[in-house]
């Protein structure tokens, strides 16, 4: 994994960004000695903690189960609880005898009937992810859906369902009265950092990803930024710089990627810095821009709009598939690209946005050498420890969402749950 900021440089002198480096060091320092403040939340920067081998051979097996003759896992879960696993599904896009589904991210009753409708003639399995099994979300489609399985599969039903809490929760206890497997969210992870635990690593699994080859590369991650001290850390060095550009008042960061396969880890990683940064009336805005479709959307506002943004650019040097433009007789004026391969074209434009970018607003560049199931994990751990770093140098605990309690306590006064609560 590389990562390229030397266009930086056409926006702030050498001095300015030594400067921005040496002040903010003691957020490194503090991280890399563990910091017991938030020792709470921190159970995610040791990956071995809960992807040790044992727990990924359990995980594996547990996998196989639902392989043998399974059709379909339904993924029951919304914000940290799905959006790694289907980050990582989504990019790798293998062709599995299992397909992975996902419920329990809406309330729209037309999305939960597709969900049902698709589900019939399928051999169906379900994984319900909750840390504390309160959110409605996942707990309305967990309850439809296991009702849906037991008038399928009568007591058989129990055996299809996996649920992944703490342990002492609700649904700790319901898995005991119930008889489903029990999966661990562990306890000292908050859903957005918890990608390499069973949260991610199980549905990860059953599509058929290569989670010891993910673990591994998030592990080395973790070593490289555990042990590399100073001004060459790259996650410390993205974290300063990210929030030296919104001192200067670049306050929203777009990461753009011209491969399709990069739309769902995108929103992971929108998820991850805007539940973690955005507090205390502070934070930088993530946006996502899905390349070369968004050029022709929001790419005026880009070139010529209010100068607040600047951007992360994510790339893959080696293409796995070619497409050759070959000629033909129908004169159409695109002769010119007649012998290039799509991969060429697609890499001009590339290069053609991010120089013309630059022009415009400050840009990062973080490129890996393939999609693959290594490489998605070293940017995973990249991007999880490089949030934790850029929340400490904006003076936020980069692991609590008081925000997103608000808009809950009224929604859940209007359902009358305090009422039942109570009772």
């Amino acid at each position: 994994m590389k990562l390229d900021y030397s266009a930086l440089y056409t926006y702030f002198s050498e001095i300015e960004l030594k400067k921005c480096l040496q002040e903010n060091m003691e957020v490194l320092q503090r991280a890399q000695m563990g910091e017991r403040e938030f020792e709470e939340s921190l159970g995610w920067v040791e990956v071995e903690e809960w992807a040790g081998l044992n727990q990924l051979e359990f995980l594996e097996k547990q996998a196989e189960r639902v392989q043998a003759d399974g059709d379909i896992l339904v993924l029951i879960g919304i914000g940290g609880s799905n959006q790694a696993a289907r980050a990582v599904i989504k990019a790798l896009n293998k062709q599995g005898k299992v397909e992975v589904f996902y419920a329990g991210n809406t309330l729209s009753p037309y999305q939960m009937k597709r969900v049902l409708e698709y589900l019939e003639n399928k051999s169906v399995y379900l994984n319900v992810v909750a840390k504390n099994f309160e959110t409605l979300e996942p707990g309305m489609a967990f309850r439809i859906l296991r009702q849906y399985l037991k008038k399928r599969y009568g007591e058989a039903a129990a055996s299809r369902v996996f649920a992944t809490g703490t342990k002492g929760s609700r649904l700790e206890e319901l898995c005991k009265e119930e008889g489903y497997q029990f999966l661990t969210f562990p306890v000292n992870v908050g859903g957005r950092y918890s990608a390499i635990s069973d949260v991610g690593l199980f549905p990860m699994a059953v599509a058929g990803a290569d989670i010891r080859a993910l673990v591994q590369g998030a592990g080395d991650m973790a070593k490289q930024l555990s042990g590399i001290q100073g001004t060459e850390n790259e996650a410390y060095r993205y974290a300063a710089f990210r929030n030296l550009m919104n001192q200067k008042g670049y306050q929203i960061e777009m990461l753009s990627f011209f491969e399709p396969r990069f739309r769902y880890f995108s929103k992971w990683w929108t998820q991850l810095f805007a539940e973690s940064e955005g507090k205390e009336n502070k934070g930088i805005y993530p946006v996502a821009s899905e390349c070369s479709e968004d050029l022709h959307s929001i790419g005026q506002f880009v070139q010529e709009g209010t100068p607040i943004i600047f951007e992360t650019f994510l790339e893959i040097e080696e293409q796995d598939t070619s497409i050759k433009i070959t000629g033909d007789d129908v004169l159409d004026g695109f002769q010119y690209l007649e012998g290039m391969d799509l991969d060429r074209i697609n890499r001009i434009a590339f290069n053609a946005t991010r120089k013309a970018h630059s022009e415009r607003f400050p840009c990062f560049c973080l490129s890996i050498p393939r999609i693959e199931e290594y490489y998605l994990g070293q940017l995973i751990y990249f991007f999880e420890y490089a949030c934790y770093l850029s929340g400490r140098i904006l003076g936020i605990d980069p692991f609590n969402q008081p925000g997103v309690e608000n808009y809950k306590s009224y929604m859940f006064e209007a359902l009358g749950r305090d009422k039942l609560d109570r009772t």
